[in-house]
């Protein structure tokens, strides 16, 4: 294993175990997240309305969605399952495109890009394939548990939990602007996890450094050159000199020739 195959093997990781960490505390300690008062019951957690970890602006916001990032749903149980099982076959094909980026030295800002994409895909895909078999329901109402009696759902059709909610903007649109004027405008409205995160920022780096990064390095011809050298004898003189090739590019003589760095001739005095 090289140092490349190395680094990204620890920053896939790294957003795996953050974005599980955070997801487990999330699903274990909050109810589904609500704007409204509940005046019709007690609290039942202190984060039932979220967590403000920087005021209004930054928040962790409970919710759950069945679809691609950022809540995009795509159909039913069916599509559910679909989107599941083409998530685990990106990720197949995710390791083997990495491998192959490796191999043949490819840029390591396009490597790294390509790590962070898997990275996401592999975080929401152990979400959809195992969540609904260890978890409780969560519900507004019902803090769920860790590997209970019986999941909240089967195989492949888990939830896909996110938080990280980034209202920084809350406006209205203007009354002259058709069909949406005077409706209320939220910039950045969706709720999403570290695996979107990480999904996003390996697409935007790509679309942004694409010229820099969509470049293969030729490997060390030059180092490779002075191994095969190093490895082989030669015959330097048709009567039977011989000479080896040293670690210093130079040749040892036998037989009367010579031949270092490129240049040959016949010793004198022989």
């Amino acid at each position: 294993m090289n140092m490349k195959e190395r680094k990204i093997i620890f920053i896939v990781l790294l957003i795996i175990v953050a974005d599980q960490v955070l997801k487990i505390w999330v699903k274990t300690h909050m109810p589904l997240s609500h704007t409204w008062e509940a005046y019709y019951r007690l609290p039942i957690s202190p984060y039932e309305s979220g967590i403000h970890v920087l005021g209004k602006k930054f928040q962790l916001f409970f919710v759950e969605n069945e679809g691609m990032a950022w809540g995009w749903k795509f159909g039913g149980n069916f599509g559910k399952m679909a989107l599941t099982l083409f998530r685990l076959l990106a990720v197949i094909f995710g390791i083997y495109y990495i491998r192959t980026l490796i191999r043949k030295n490819y840029h390591n800002g396009y490597i790294i890009c390509a790590g962070l994409i898997f990275a996401g895909a592999l975080g929401n895909l152990i979400d959809s394939m195992f969540y609904g078999l260890i978890f409780e329901e969560s519900t507004y109402d019902h803090v769920a548990k860790l590997f209970p009696a019986h999941g909240y759902a089967g195989f492949l059709h888990g939830r896909v939990v996110d938080m990280l909610y980034f209202p920084l903007i809350k406006t209205h649109y203007p009354h002259w602007i058709p069909f949406v004027g005077g409706d209320e405008f939220e910039f950045f409205s969706p709720v999403f996890n570290i695996a979107d995160a990480s999904i996003s920022i390996g697409v935007i780096a790509l679309f942004l450094f694409q010229k820099r990064f969509v470049k293969k390095y030729p490997p060390d011809t030059q180092s490779a050159e002075r191994e095969t050298l190093n490895a082989e004898r030669i015959s330097l003189n048709p009567e039977g000199g011989t000479g080896m090739v040293l670690d210093s590019g130079w040749y040892m003589v036998y037989g009367g020739w010579w031949m270092g760095h490129g240049d040959c001739g016949r010793l004198q005095g022989r």
